[in-house]
């Protein structure tokens, strides 16, 4: 099994990196963290507020700022926000920080999962499945391109694709 004292989990909206991630590093006899819980409790303010008020770049240099500090923690599984790769600065220091997984989902099964979610401010929109593609499309290359290891989400619980990405790192 690779040194697993650091995972991080990169993936689109909807692909279970919070909940798969906090199983994981339960199994993995690790901390848990997830950039935008770090976000909302540094900030005081929510997601969707921040992008209210500073916009996506306001939001993202946030996000930068929480991926530098946090990947240098010993003994973490990371769950990222989906965008999280639009950086290179974040591409760089995730893939030569630690263990990148790449939780894979379809945009169908995105649209399933996120259907009802009203904190995702990109899919407060007429067409989230047209804006699932296009970030699907933009962002997919660059989830492969700092990927360790890469397992798709759809269709399974959590807890089972926690179980068989640990058993595929054996």
């Amino acid at each position: 099994m690779p040194s697993l004292h650091r995972v991080f989990l990169v993936g689109p909206m909807g692909a279970g990196k919070t909940t798969i991630g906090k199983y994981l590093a339960g199994q993995l006899k690790l901390q848990f963290a997830d950039t935008d819980i770090e976000i909302e409790s540094r900030t005081g303010a929510d997601i969707p507020w921040i992008f209210d008020m500073e916009g996506e770049e306001g939001f993202r240099d946030r996000e930068q700022q929480v991926v530098e500090e946090m990947t240098g923690h010993d003994n973490l599984v990371l769950a990222t926000g989906g965008g999280v790769v639009m950086r290179p600065d974040n591409r760089r220091v995730l893939a030569a920080r630690g263990f990148v997984i790449y939780l894979c989902a379809t945009v169908e099964e995105q649209l399933r999962r996120t259907r009802q979610d009203r904190r995702r401010p990109l899919l407060q929109t007429e067409n989230p499945e047209l804006v699932l593609r296009s970030l699907m499309e933009q962002r997919d290359p660059l989830y492969r391109e700092i990927a360790d290891h890469v397992i798709v989400t759809d269709g399974c619980s959590p807890k089972t694709v926690a179980q068989r990405l640990l058993r595929e790192l054996q």
